[in-house]
């Protein structure tokens, strides 16, 4: 009997260490630091990369523009690092699909302080969905490199700005679909943002 039961114990833990390696598969680079591979710009402003940073800056149209990936994802962590000059209303699209520079989906907002850098805004749709409470403003560092981490498993959706959760979000409708990561330029020009370390990690919920 003890051997039996020993053996229904090895047996369950090596069932459980698979399914925990399926659940979370290894970080992927999303940027090489040497070119827009895996990528495509979506209108007329200006990404770049210099110095091994990836650089989003408005272009002389003041419009909306978009970098988006080539592959698409549903449940995932993305980890990225960002870095905001003069404007940086900017943001982290997901779940997202693209017609041009109308982009369906929901972003992680990345601008200057008191505007909500960590919420979460569904484009051509909802609107806002969630706003951090405003004392949390405090951890975004403006001119400075930030760490923004956003994680999607289902219709859950949480997002940490340099280690501090900012939101929690259920909602079944970003559930119910996949898509595009999508970098953005807000329109009204004078922006510039430079990103680093873009890694994601597939999830299965």
């Amino acid at each position: 009997m003890k051997k039996l039961t020993l053996k229904a114990w090895i047996l369950g833990a090596g069932l459980l260490l698979a399914s925990t390696a399926t659940f979370a598969q290894k970080a992927q680079s999303m940027f090489n630091g040497k070119n827009l591979d895996g990528w495509k710009i979506h209108g007329t402003e200006k990404w770049y990369v210099e110095k091994g940073l990836l650089i989003c800056e408005s272009g002389p149209d003041k419009e909306y523009g978009y970098l988006a990936s080539d592959k698409q994802y549903k449940d995932f962590e993305l980890t990225l690092e960002f870095k905001q000059e003069a404007d940086g209303n900017s943001g982290v699209f997901f779940h997202s699909s693209l017609d041009g520079t109308k982009i369906a989906g929901w972003q992680a907002e990345v601008a200057p302080p008191g505007n909500n850098t960590g919420g979460i805004y569904e484009s051509y749709g909802r609107g806002w969905l969630i706003q951090p409470d405003k004392e949390k403003d405090k951890f975004l560092k403006m001119g400075q490199w930030n760490t923004m981490k956003i994680r999607v498993v289902g219709n859950e959706v949480t997002t940490w700005l340099n280690g501090q959760e900012m939101i929690k979000l259920d909602d079944e409708k970003i559930g119910a679909i996949s898509g595009q990561i999508a970098l953005q330029i807000h329109s009204g020009g004078g922006i510039k943002v430079l990103w680093r370390n873009i890694n994601i990690r597939s999830l299965k919920s």
